[in-house]
């Protein structure tokens, strides 16, 4: 079978799966019970100046039958003294010796501030820390959280103090909520960052009750904005991930995080870079008892691939993800319809000839039995009626022989210069 263990940023792991920073590490009974389960590390609930947090904390995006889809919370740091986090992580890791415990934490963006909290917990045995810069709500209001990850200064600092006290890796999370990421973290590593983890909750509001009109969720009768999580925010923690393993000034490993939910994101998400991911969501929703699909899964991909090791599939998909005006502008593709399995829904004729491009004629046979057809000369490929046609086979794209080189935007753009200045 296919080596799933990983060493990230220095730290052993028997597989990539940890629990992320989230209500699913808040206690030693919680993180203990997903050790049991095969979970391979845990970063324990953020830890800090403890809190008070309010009632009716979480909420959902149900989209088309699907539950959770989206998850919305509105939940601090850890609300427990640090005293009993730190009696529970030590025990913890006494227990599951093999299982790496990382420790979150967030303090003002000050030196005493973070040389005290690191000294401290890193005495209780953890393996790690994670600084979380990334907390959209509640803690950024009081100039912690994305209030510091959103200034490249500030994380440089912020890493820099960390560093300065910390005899274990540190791992830098980022915010999403910022224009572009990659500049937070070339800001970790020059603070001197073992990695970074991305990415943290997506400022929100998860909807409004249309018979009380008070928002989802809300606190006799407020609201407040949160962090946004789960399936749906996994094509922008991609994204991220991806645009920061592409740049070759930075070279720390990533921890990827969001909406990771399935063995197969795992394996996108590390394609993309990620060394290894963090899961929180899919727990809540499912329970601990998940790791078994997620560890299993992975491990009969890797062997029908052929792979050795998961580590070899990190950031193969890479050199794959480019600016758009690297793309190949003379590249074809176009729908094909297979009318043995099309069930006449007329779904994509309809998407085509009202949003798209008209390409899709509805013709009738020799025997009067009606039909769908794709233009092909008038196809642009846009991949929409495949989109959503219900029907699995029923369109295919099919790549065209090239008529014409590869061109691409940039390409066309440089042989015009050159043209004008001749």
């Amino acid at each position: 079978m296919a080596d799933i263990s990983i060493r990230f940023a220095g730290i052993h792991s028997p597989n990539p799966y940890w629990l992320a920073s989230a209500p699913p590490t808040n206690t030693g009974y919680q993180v203990q019970r997903a050790f049991e389960a095969g979970w391979g590390g845990a970063v324990w609930k953020t830890l800090g100046e403890p809190i008070l947090n309010v009632t009716s904390r979480f909420g959902a995006h149900h989209f088309n039958g699907r539950r959770v889809a989206g998850f919305s919370n509105i939940e601090l740091i850890s609300d427990r003294p640090i005293e009993d986090n730190l009696k529970e992580i030590y025990e913890t890791k006494k227990l599951f010796p093999d299982r790496p415990i990382i420790a979150s934490l967030m303090v003002e963006p000050k030196r005493e501030k973070w040389h005290e909290i690191v000294k401290r917990v890193q005495d209780a045995g953890v393996d790690g820390f994670e600084l979380n810069l990334g907390c959209p709500h509640g803690m950024s209001e009081r100039g912690m959280g994305s209030a510091v990850g959103q200034h490249p200064d500030l994380v440089e600092k912020t890493t820099l103090y960390a560093k300065e006290a910390a005899e274990v890796p540190v791992i830098t999370k980022l915010t999403p909520n910022i224009t572009d990421i990659t500049a937070t973290a070339r800001a970790a590593q020059r603070g001197g960052a073992d990695a970074i983890s991305m990415i943290n909750t997506i400022n929100s509001l998860m909807g409004v009750d249309l018979d009380t009109w008070n928002t989802i969720p809300n606190v006799n009768g407020l609201g407040a904005h949160g962090g946004y999580s789960g399936p749906a925010v996994k094509p922008i923690a991609l994204n991220m991930i991806g645009e920061c393993a592409r740049q070759t000034d930075i070279t720390i490993p990533i921890s990827g995080i969001g909406g990771v939910s399935t063995w197969q994101d795992t394996v996108e998400f590390m394609l993309m870079g990620a060394g290894g991911v963090q899961i929180c969501t899919a727990a809540m929703h499912h329970g601990f008892s998940i790791i078994d699909d997620l560890t299993e899964g992975l491990s009969h991909y890797l062997d029908e691939k052929g792979i050795a090791s998961v580590s070899d599939i990190i950031g193969a998909s890479v050199e794959k993800y480019t600016d758009w005006g690297n793309l190949d502008l003379n590249h074809k593709i176009v729908a094909r319809i297979n009318n043995d399995i099309c069930i006449n829904c007329n779904k994509c004729h309809i998407a085509c000839e009202d949003t798209s491009h008209q390409c899709i004629d509805m013709l009738t046979d020799e025997n009067g039995h009606d039909y769908l057809k794709v233009r092909e000369e008038d196809c642009v490929g846009c991949n929409l009626c495949s989109i959503v046609c219900p029907v699995e086979g029923a369109i295919d794209m099919v790549e065209l022989v090239p008529t014409e080189p590869p061109m691409s935007w940039n390409e066309r753009q440089a042989a015009l210069q050159m043209l004008n200045a001749d």
